[in-house]
């Protein structure tokens, strides 16, 4: 796996799993997190911006991909329960 190698890196993947309601979506695409409310939620964490910066735009668009390509095989909806 691709697991932090450094505490700043530790504590960007925790601000990670806490951004789940901050994604941004046009129609069924998700574009990315609300970057503004990342930083902010960073901050309040005590995470070093700089790290923010660094680290999470590449974990962004591994999720970006991931779920969009989850969306458009429809794979999103079998493993919630959806049009069985």
């Amino acid at each position: 796996m691709n697991a932090p190698h450094s505490l700043e890196g530790w504590q960007v993947w925790d601000l990670v799993q806490r951004l789940g309601g901050q994604l941004r979506v046009s129609g069924s695409t998700v574009i990315g997190w609300d970057m503004g409310a990342a930083l902010q939620l960073g901050a309040a964490l005590g995470i070093p911006s700089l790290a923010i910066a660094e680290l999470l735009p590449a974990v962004e668009a591994a999720m970006v991909r991931k779920i969009n390509e989850e969306v458009r095989s429809g794979s999103a909806e079998r493993r919630d329960g959806g049009d069985e």
